[in-house]
């Protein structure tokens, strides 16, 4: 995967959102006060939060044992393996303290929290320059946990301030080889694959091998940054006890809509309206949809 270092806000515009392919910034925001907490201890960052905690709640996720930290369905794809809290801030660090003092314990996950709600004063402690403001970041703070391959609809910018992530990135164009789940009936809220990147079973999911044979794999430590632009798979493996990143997404160009319509919503509507079409018809329908939504403009 590309790595830069010494990125500022006129070098990401021009050498890297300009460019439809993942980077890594290195040390991008190794100066936050958050980030610096860390590394003095983990203790000292748990600390950290607490003291800016709104107690305002959070999505919070709660996986047994059994799941190994992998946020994913139940064994027929029913249900999700998780069940669901709203927790403060400081209530997630106290089960995430609790859990990394034992053998086999479960896991926690606070996800897409905005900072503003629940961590104001971190939000205006740990600024990203590289983006417009009005670009809200949000945390993910948890134990050691794995987010299947999956894609947002929007460019990410995500910044590791606590513990270790490694970064396996495929693109758009290896969804083939990935073997998707239900694309209304998602964990992740986008769809995921269903192939276990840590153990593939590579006789249920043979195509999977030539994905990976172009996977970019990227390992972050606190301070590093990584960019994933729209639609690329990603699948994230937070590899410590205590783990914390903090992104920022945005569609299109800072002055583009902000209530522009889901890309997503339209492949559902798709999928409907084209369930019982004749091949021919499916022919027909990909001629127009190529000229008039998927040609280069002229």
């Amino acid at each position: 995967m590309r790595e830069l270092a010494g990125v500022d806000a006129r070098r990401f515009r021009e050498e890297v959102a300009s460019r439809y392919e993942p980077a890594v910034l290195r040390g991008v925001v190794s100066d936050w006060p958050a980030v610096r907490a860390f590394r003095e201890s983990p203790a000292v960052f748990c600390t950290y939060l607490a003291k800016r905690d709104s107690g305002s709640p959070v999505d919070a996720l709660r996986m047994p044992p059994s799941a190994k930290g992998r946020v994913f369905y139940n064994e027929n794809l029913t249900a999700f393996n998780f069940t669901r809290e709203r927790l403060a801030i400081t209530e997630v660090v106290e089960r995430i303290v609790k859990y990394a003092g034992m053998q086999n314990p479960p896991a926690m996950a606070a996800q897409s929290a905005l900072i503003a709600d629940c961590l104001p004063a971190m939000a205006q402690e740990n600024v990203l320059p590289l983006l417009d403001p009005s670009v809200r970041p949000r945390i993910w703070l948890g134990s050691a946990a794995v987010t299947p391959a999956h894609f947002d609809e929007s460019s990410n910018v995500a910044c590791v301030v606590a513990g270790r992530r490694r970064f396996t990135l495929l693109a758009p164009a290896q969804v083939a080889n990935l073997y998707i789940g239900p694309l209304d009936f998602a964990p992740t809220g986008t769809p995921l694959s269903l192939v276990d990147f840590r153990s593939p079973d590579y006789a249920r999911f043979p195509k999977f091998k030539e994905a990976m044979e172009h996977a970019l794999v990227a390992e972050l430590e606190p301070g590093d940054a990584i960019y994933i632009p729209p639609l690329w798979w990603h699948h994230v493996e937070s590899l410590e006890r205590l783990n914390a990143l903090v992104n920022y997404w945005w569609k299109g160009p800072p002055d583009a809509p902000k209530d522009a319509p889901s890309a997503f919503a339209a492949l559902h509507e798709c999928l409907k309206a084209f369930k019982d079409a004749t091949p021919e018809q499916r022919a027909a329908w990909g001629a127009i949809f190529a000229e008039f939504v998927f040609r280069e403009k002229r």
